[in-house]
């Protein structure tokens, strides 16, 4: 696939570089192609420049260097000018197939390592002089979706008010979303890019994963979730535009106040975290649906939370954390002891008047709006994989956070005061809450340990080892309400909590 365009300014060739930008990661390279002039120093430090922390970020040429790299930059970068290269053992003494794999590559004049067997490649051609540019782009690898996708966004966004906008990265998660600021004319907004998740392998039944544990396959969960979060009132991202095909929308920026950075940095956390549990203890008393509109174009199901939802996301433990500790596949018999125990505990949270449960209310989705009024100072983003289950799952995401430090003292009194407005509401019953809040709170820590130790081994990110002692932590707090003691009793056999909590 090749591709041809034209820049009828030095602007417009920069921000393309930009967009490029975007989309970077280790292992991808950019060759940039053309005589003297036509624009490959341009567009690498545009290209830089995107990746930097502030518009002052200095971009010396690497002609004579040869190169220079980059490691505050978003994604490592290494710029390379291979013009005065005059044999292949040359290279070889630059160390580009080590940076190759670690950083992402800007090579001018890259005829020296054309065929190097470089995977992910984007060969730039550029002619063009003065203010025009023209130029022949060639895929390979990732690149060719990169540009896809780049063309789908530019395209969703010229029918929209935000033609033109500057975008910015703003950040990707664990899954394949990707958010992105856009600014124009002294205005803001977020860009989503969710495109609809492929299948994964059958896992249990011939189903995925994604399809048991009943994950949001497309951005319509996005637009029907925050839609009818908003209509009641709750400060969900309003969706001004979006585009169910590509999976695309612009949604209500709310500002960078996010609670997990607000704990960093040693905030008072008391009034947020006070708000944040009053606003599940109001959505706890509401009556939800099962189907809503998706911007008035389609309807979106909201599944149940049912069991065999969180049996496969409990059996994240056994398939990905017991291999991080011990090194081997966890015994059939093992295995088997443990899903008869969850079996026997899981019905308890399965409530016959269910609510929402967002699944991701914690310290990175919530927003504090302290300007605004009542509950809507808290602002709610990571909508999609809403389900219909017990109110008790998002009050343990929120007080059991795997990110950032939740005191006890401080989720206790949390606790207390969900409770006392559950109560003051009616019809609470506290001694059946407090047993499924210990059921979902161990549970919801098991998936995480299963999933952390998958992000590592799986995904090449070893960063989310770190939290695996504070969810360990959580774990053993739950552990101890009494009704779970057969389920600890097996923790403390096989993976006790020094076990767990073992970093690597």
């Amino acid at each position: 696939m090749q591709t041809e365009l034209r820049f009828d300014t030095v602007a417009a060739l920069e921000t393309f570089a930009a967009e490029l930008a975007l989309f970077a990661r280790p292992g991808m390279a950019l060759l940039l192609k053309g005589d003297l002039g036509a624009g490959k120093s341009t567009f690498a430090r545009a290209f830089i420049r995107a990746l930097a922390p502030g518009n002052d970020f200095d971009i010396p040429s690497p002609t004579f260097t040869l190169i220079q790299t980059y490691e505050e930059t978003r994604v490592p970068v290494a710029h390379a000018d291979l013009y005065r290269i005059g044999a292949a053992h040359e290279l070889d003494e630059l160390g580009l197939d080590e940076l190759a794999r670690t950083h992402v590559l800007a090579v001018e004049w890259p005829e020296k390592i054309m065929e190097s067997g470089l995977g992910d490649t984007l060969l730039i051609e550029l002619e063009g002089s003065g203010s025009r540019r023209d130029a022949k782009l060639t895929p390979g690898g990732a690149w060719r979706q990169v540009l896809e996708r780049n063309a789908a966004i530019r395209g969703f966004l010229s029918g929209t008010g935000w033609s033109g906008a500057r975008r910015a990265f703003l950040e990707g998660d664990a899954s394949s979303r990707r958010y992105e600021t856009l600014s124009l004319a002294g205005r803001s907004a977020i860009l989503m890019d969710m495109p609809a998740r492929p299948d994964g392998p059958p896992v249990k039944n011939g189903l995925p994963y994604s399809a048991i544990a009943h994950l949001a396959e497309d951005i319509r969960a996005v637009v029907a979730i925050n839609g009818e979060l908003k209509r009641r009132g709750y400060n969900a991202p309003a969706v001004e535009a979006f585009d169910l095909g590509p999976g695309l929308a612009i949604i209500e920026d709310l500002g960078r106040n996010v609670y997990g950075r607000m704990m960093l940095a040693g905030a008072d956390m008391r009034e947020p975290m006070r708000a944040a549990a009053a606003l599940l203890a109001d959505m706890a008393g509401q009556s939800w649906p099962s189907q809503v509109s998706v911007g008035g174009k389609a309807l979106h199901h909201v599944p149940r939370y049912d069991i065999a939802a969180q049996l496969i996301e409990v059996d994240l433990l056994p398939s990905w954390f017991w291999p991080h500790v011990t090194g081997n596949a966890i015994p059939d018999d093992r295995r088997a002891e443990l899903e008869s125990l969850w079996t026997e505990l899981l019905p308890l949270t399965q409530p016959e008047q269910r609510v929402w449960a967002l699944r991701d209310y914690h310290s990175p989705n919530l927003l504090w709006l302290p300007d605004r009024q009542g509950l809507s100072r808290v602002g709610i983003i990571d909508t999609q994989d809403c389900l219909l289950g017990h109110p008790g799952y998002d009050l343990a995401s929120l007080l059991q956070d795997a990110r950032v430090d939740v005191p006890f003292a401080m989720a206790d009194e949390l606790y207390e005061f969900y409770c006392g407005l559950r109560v003051k509401a009616g019809g609470f019953d506290r001694a059946s809450f407090d047993i499924a809040y210990s059921i979902l709170g161990a549970q919801r820590a098991t998936k995480i340990l299963g999933i952390f130790a998958r992000l590592s081994k799986r995904d090449g990110k070893p960063g989310y080892l770190k939290h695996i002692p504070r969810v360990s932590r959580y774990l053993e707090r739950d552990l101890a309400h009494p009704r779970l003691a057969k389920l600890k009793a097996w923790f403390d056999r096989h993976l006790p909590a020094h076990a767990r909590e073992r970093l690597p």
